[in-house]
């Protein structure tokens, strides 16, 4: 697959893009890790950043959970690694919020 051959404007304004959307995902992880956001609160949210977001990433960013812990998860639900959080069937969104429920 060939890329576009983009204008020097529109190669800015994708990167400004790009920047913009890993700065707002890394806030959703950041509160998610601190306890601002519980996962429902993420599932709850339809946009491109949520949908985006790697399973795994998002599970890392739990407290108390780790990279090894992580995997654990994903293996014993049948989540592949490399799945994005749009890729999760209802089934596995229930589980995983059965696992971490929202606190408060």
């Amino acid at each position: 697959m060939t890329l576009p051959h983009l204008t020097a404007e529109a190669r800015s304004s994708a990167l400004k893009r790009a920047i913009a959307v890993r700065q707002e995902r890394a806030e959703l992880l950041a509160d998610l890790k601190a306890g601002r956001i519980s996962l429902q609160d993420v599932f709850r949210r339809s946009d491109p950043v949520v949908a985006r977001t790697s399973v795994r990433r998002l599970l890392e960013s739990l407290p108390r959970i780790g990279k090894i812990r992580a995997g654990q998860i994903l293996r014993e639900y049948g989540i592949s690694e490399t799945r994005r959080v749009r890729g999760l069937g209802a089934h596995q969104k229930s589980r995983l919020l059965t696992l971490f429920p929202a606190e408060g």
